[in-house]
């Protein structure tokens, strides 16, 4: 053995054990803790999220030095990283709670802000995992360089952008949350701006973290986190699952999922689920379940705003989002919450470029005194300018009915970039229901006669004047569908670009 070969073994022997140390976390103990609780370590999320033996470590000895001190602080609690997902490249940060509480220390601020870098630089996805306590007290720069938020904010639209909450997640590292594009909760998870303890200070209000900022609250309430998931392994299986839907970043076309069902088929079960009643309740995700490819509807915010359903699927392997109004909640009357969550998801889908479905079949926004002070006109204004915006193929369909500005906002409007707008025959329409409006109106027993049967005869009448390219048979949905995929094909001949918008959403 050479001299040279001797002084390695002691260079590299140091760089093992600092490597060591870094892989210990916080410590066997607290390890097993967070195990015996039913949960994943920081590093065996990581390891979870990517392809087997495909993530590779950034900034493991970010912190290191620490290893002397009253408080070690491995890696500085945050996990971060690159691999494969699905063979494609992707980055993550991971907040380890068995150091120091998952807090963000100044290295861990820094190596968040530097993953943000990195996905703008290589154009690839970033998927966040929370659990953590915000900025540590002990910071000596918080506040007088770049952060994260920054990175994300600059990020949106650019690269799809991920965040689960797996366990308690407080201010800094929270905010990560609503600035990302998909967010999923965990059950007993809680994300907050402030913990119970600075609630209680702050205001006198004792509450649990789960009263505070639980599923219950984010997830159904307050719509700042999108889907729910059992466990960590079905958070990190969901966000696998919504990137396969999704382009590398917005310089890409979307994916094609191939399968045994991408081909052409008649619906002929959708008879069974639609009445032609506008009156008779539906609910419509069972059609999208008949309609997409076999396995492949995913909805989205299933627990808020539900009067609209939004959902990732593939039709003929092409990835689609899907906004579609559901007759079983408030006949499909569309709420503040409903909208707001729509306007996101179209958001994206532009974002992205998803061909965006609009399956019609409401009675107007939402009326009434708690609409009105919930801001439902302010939210379905927002909602029609994201779908006015939209530069990817629109293809809308009219189910049954479509009042006033409820159908402007699914895109019903004649020419206003539809690339395809079908109806099934027996629909109504209208700026309001007959009945209702005639009434408001004191209008004769022969005018309200007249409207009633101009509105039931809708298809046809605005058909006629080429607001509507064709009236269909329900069963060849799919198809037509289909059919209008293949005519928006020609855009696919040159590269997609970010899109760039411009105006204040309402």
């Amino acid at each position: 053995m050479s001299s040279g070969s001797g002084r390695w073994q002691g260079i590299l022997g140091e760089l093992e054990r600092r490597r060591a140390f870094n892989r210990q976390m916080g410590g066997a103990e607290r390890v097993q803790r967070q195990r015996d609780g039913g949960k994943l370590d920081a590093r065996q999320r990581a390891q979870e999220l990517f392809d087997a033996g495909s993530f590779v470590e950034l900034g493991a000895f970010a912190g290191g030095l620490s290893e002397q001190g009253d408080t070690p602080a491995p890696a500085d609690g945050l996990i971060a990283g690159f691999g494969l997902i699905e063979g494609r490249p992707a980055l993550a940060g991971v907040e380890d709670f068995t150091v120091l509480g998952g807090s963000i220390g100044d290295r861990g601020a820094d190596k968040r802000y530097r993953l943000t870098q990195l996905a703008a630089q290589e154009r690839v996805p970033l998927v966040l995992m929370l659990e953590g306590a915000g900025h540590r007290l002990t910071n000596e720069h918080a506040g007088r360089r770049p952060n994260d938020l920054q990175g994300l904010a600059e990020l949106s639209g650019l690269v799809p952008m991920v965040c689960l909450v797996l366990g308690a997640s407080a201010g800094h590292g929270a905010l990560a949350a609503p600035l990302s594009d998909f967010v999923v909760m965990s059950e007993g998870s809680s994300m907050f701006a402030a913990g119970p303890p600075i609630v209680k200070a702050a205001v006198g209000e004792v509450v649990t973290k789960e009263q505070l900022g639980g599923p219950q609250v984010h997830v159904a309430q307050s719509g700042v986190a999108h889907n729910l998931a059992a466990d960590d392994r079905e958070a990190i299986a969901l966000a696998r699952r919504y990137l396969s839907y999704l382009p590398l970043n917005a310089w890409e076309w979307p994916p094609r999922g191939e399968g045994p069902d991408t081909g052409p088929r008649r619906l002929d079960g959708i008879l069974d689920l639609i009445d032609p009643d506008p009156r008779v309740a539906f609910r419509m995700s069972a059609v999208l379940k008949l309609l997409a490819d076999e396995g492949s509807l995913l909805e989205i915010q299933p627990r808020h705003g539900a009067a609209i359903i939004t959902a990732l699927a593939r039709l003929g392997g092409h990835s689609v989002a899907i906004v579609a109004n559901d007759p079983g909640v408030n006949a499909g009357a569309v709420d503040a919450a409903a909208a707001d969550k729509a306007a996101h998801f179209l958001d994206v889908a532009n974002a992205f470029h998803l061909p965006v479905v609009f399956l019609t079949d409401n009675p107007g926004v939402m009326a009434g005194t708690v609409a009105e002070k919930s801001g439902a006109l302010r939210h379905a204004a927002r909602m029609f300018v994201a779908q006015h915006r939209l530069q990817v193929p629109k293809l809308h369909v009219t189910l049954r009915k479509a009042f006033g500005f409820g159908s402007s906002i699914m895109a019903m409007n004649p020419f206003d970039g539809q690339t395809l707008s079908l109806a099934f025959p027996a629909i109504t329409l209208g700026s309001m229901p007959a009945a209702s409006g005639a009434a408001a109106a004191k209008l004769d027993e022969a005018t309200r006669a007249r409207i009633a049967a101009e509105q039931a005869g809708g298809a046809f009448h605005v058909a006629d004047r080429l607001a509507y390219d064709d009236v269909i048979d329900p069963r060849e949905l799919r198809n037509a569908l289909l059919q209008g995929l293949v005519l928006a094909a020609g855009r696919r001949t040159s590269a997609p670009q970010p899109t760039l918008l411009r105006g204040i959403a309402p």
